[in-house]
């Protein structure tokens, strides 16, 4: 590895293994599980961050740490637009990994550091290849995003590092494509919001978003419904998987991006007008759209 047995060492008491149980009556149990394992990195005395989804619904969170310690934690602040979560450990105080201060640049060789299920930590390592954005097929898009060849050794809530050991993200998804096998939240969407997060739980300054709570994907410039939640906005409105987003607000929709951008314009009940192509008719179907962070709730 391009990390050193010895910067490894060093960085590998700042990561957690993270438990969470969810309640089977919360709307993310059906889609993640009422139980759920996570890494995250300790960024503050008492501070854990780690993915929204492994939290997500929480009744109880521990974090186990290293030293097989394991205390009960807290869910202090969700960030459903980045997708980030801060959690805080009860009467735990480790020493915090420091978060890189300037953005990573592509090509820059990395390591992930991860929890594995038995509390053991794995490292792997990579290099940038994507600083760009990434819209996912979840109604989800990050302006900057990072993509690496690193593959996530562990569980999802990683820490991202650069070679001196610095905090540069928290991975979230594994893409499994070439040159993209992992996607990681840029450390910059914590820092330059953390007091913010601490003080509300949640981005105040972020305006709030209308949510339909469905799934696509683009396929020939055309994006299609692959799924809705159900009893979510689109699901009692009648939005179905197979249809074809044909318009949004009288706007040709050709891509997810677009699609995800023009519904965000919007705010939370008021009406979206998506026009569909289904069975071979085109459809209206008028949606009042909801807060996934009520939803959620």
């Amino acid at each position: 590895m391009n990390a050193s047995v010895r910067l490894i060492e060093l960085v590998l008491p700042a990561t957690v293994a993270l438990k969470a149980q969810i309640p089977e009556a919360h709307p993310s149990a059906q889609i993640l599980g009422t139980e759920r394992l996570g890494s995250g990195v300790v960024v503050d005395p008492g501070l854990i961050l780690t993915v929204n989804y492994i939290v997500l619904g929480a009744r109880s969170v521990e974090a186990t740490f290293l030293d097989d310690k394991c205390v009960p934690a807290g869910i202090v602040a969700q960030d459903f637009a980045t997708g980030i979560a801060i959690v805080q450990t009860n009467g735990d105080s480790r020493p915090a990994l420091k978060s890189r201060a300037t953005p990573l640049r592509l090509g820059e060789d990395i390591f992930i550091a991860a929890a594995a299920t038995d509390n053991t930590r794995r490292a792997h390592d990579g290099a940038v290849t994507s600083l760009g954005s990434f819209d996912a097929y979840w109604e989800y898009c990050l302006e900057r995003a990072i993509l690496t060849t690193a593959l996530n050794p562990g569980l999802g809530g990683a820490a991202l590092l650069d070679l001196h050991g610095r905090l540069a993200g928290i991975v979230s998804l594994e893409l499994n494509e070439v040159g993209r096998f992992t996607l990681a939240i840029p450390i910059e969407y914590y820092t330059q919001h953390r007091d913010e997060l601490l003080r509300h739980g949640r981005r105040v300054t972020q305006s709030r978003r209308a949510w339909v709570g469905f799934y696509c994907y683009t396929l020939r410039d055309h994006v299609v419904i692959a799924g809705v939640l159900p009893d979510a906005p689109g699901d009692r409105a009648g939005l179905r998987a197979g249809d074809i987003v044909v318009a949004v607000d009288g706007q040709t929709i050709s891509g997810r991006r677009q699609l995800y951008t023009l519904l965000w314009s919007r705010q939370p009940g008021d009406i979206v007008h998506f026009r569909v192509y289904r069975d071979n008719e085109v459809k209206q179907i008028a949606v009042p759209s909801g807060d996934a962070e009520q939803f959620f709730a």
